[in-house]
């Protein structure tokens, strides 16, 4: 399941993307495209080879962005938010070990290269979603149901 909610922060990075890709990556690519191609014989032409493959994966990126940027909702905070954790939110918990976690919840397009977000849909932001500081948190894993509790919450975004 793909949650279609998304940060504003995140929506303007994905839409700042698809604008490098349409007129900067794309444009460049195509002109190697056609330097290559003017050079005769494709068959055994790396450059035409690589930089037309390139452009297959451009496009297919600009494709799958545009028909995404359509259906995604951006989720701004709210002040009804404080207090509890909801999308995104930051949070820190910690466990009986002592072991703690700092993450935010955001949606599942902002997730990748980054190690300081998780995804709406993962089992631990579903697990502290509506919870307070000190409630506990019970996620479930692969090993059994693990028990958190919530030290904090944090809304990065807030303009109030």
């Amino acid at each position: 399941m793909r949650t279609n909610l998304i940060t504003r922060a995140g929506y303007l990075q994905l839409q700042q993307e698809l604008d490098q890709l349409w007129r900067v990556d794309r444009r460049e690519t195509t002109e190697k495209v056609a330097w290559a191609a003017s050079l005769g014989d494709r068959s055994e032409n790396a450059d035409y080879k690589y930089n037309k493959q390139k452009l297959r994966q451009i496009d297919k990126r600009i494709r799958f962005l545009r028909k995404r940027l359509e259906v995604l909702k951006i989720v701004d905070y709210a002040p009804q938010q404080e207090g509890k954790v909801f999308f995104g939110a930051q949070v820190t918990i910690e466990n009986d070990a002592g072991d703690t976690r700092t993450f935010r919840i955001v949606g599942p397009d902002e997730i990748y290269g980054r190690n300081d977000v998780i995804s709406i849909d993962a089992p631990m932001a579903r697990a502290c979603l509506g919870k307070a500081v000190d409630d506990e948190v019970a996620v479930p894993t692969p090993t059994g149901i693990k028990q958190w509790y919530l030290v904090t919450i944090h809304y990065p975004d807030r303009t109030a």
